[in-house]
C-alpha cells in the first residue's frame, strides 16, 4: 500500500541514511556541513516527534508491543541528546567528527532496528482504523513539528567533551 505508515516511515529513514552519507563526507566549519547538520537535525527531530505522536502512542496502547515502544522512544531522547551536543560543539574540531560518527552509527542502528523488528512486530497488532489513524497524524504532525524544531538548543559552552 502506497500510504501507508511503515513505508512512510521508512522513506524518511531512507532520507536521514543520505543526508547522514553526505554530511560523513563534509569538513571542518563549511556552510555545507552546516547547513546539512541543520537538515537532519530537523528531519529528525520532526520525525521522531511525530512518530511518536502517530505511531507509538498507538503501539502503547497494544501491551504486546510496549516494551519495543518504550524502548525506541527513550533511543529518541538519546539521539535528540546527541544532536544537540553534536550542535554545541565545534565543527572545526576533532570532537566533531568523533560525536557525528557515534551518532551515525547510534541513529542508523535505531532506524535498523525499527525496520527490521519493530515494524514488523507492529503489523500483527495493527487494524485498519489504526493505520489510517497514524497516516493522517503522521503526515499532519510532522509539518508542524519540523517547523519548530531547533538545531541547537544548547550553548557552545555545554557541549560534552
Amino acid at each position: 500500500m502506497q500510504h501507508d505508515i511503515f513505508a512512510r516511515l521508512k522513506r524518511d529513514h531512507d532520507k536521514h541514511r543520505d543526508l547522514l552519507d553526505k554530511m560523513g563526507k563534509t569538513h571542518g566549519e563549511s556552510d555545507e556541513r552546516k547547513a546539512l547538520l541543520e537538515e537532519f537535525t530537523k528531519e529528525v527531530k520532526s520525525h521522531a516527534s511525530a512518530e511518536e505522536q502517530a505511531l507509538y502512542s498507538t503501539m502503547l496502547r497494544k501491551p504486546d508491543t510496549t516494551d519495543e515502544t518504550r524502548h525506541s522512544v527513550a533511543e529518541h531522547h538519546e539521539i535528540e541528546e546527541a544532536l544537540n551536543d553534536l550542535a554545541a560543539t565545534d565543527m572545526s574540531s576533532s570532537a566533531w567528527m568523533a560525536k557525528f560518527k557515534q551518532l551515525d552509527h547510534d541513529y542508523r542502528h535505531h532506524i535498523d532496528e525499527e525496520e527490521q523488528d519493530h515494524f514488523p512486530d507492529f503489523e500483527n497488532y495493527l487494524t485498519d482504523d489504526d493505520r489510517e489513524y497514524m497516516q493522517s497524524v503522521f503526515d499532519r504532525r510532522k509539518e508542524a513539528e519540523k517547523t519548530d524544531a531547533e538545531v541547537t538548543p544548547e550553548k557552545a559552552e555545554d557541549a560534552k567533551e
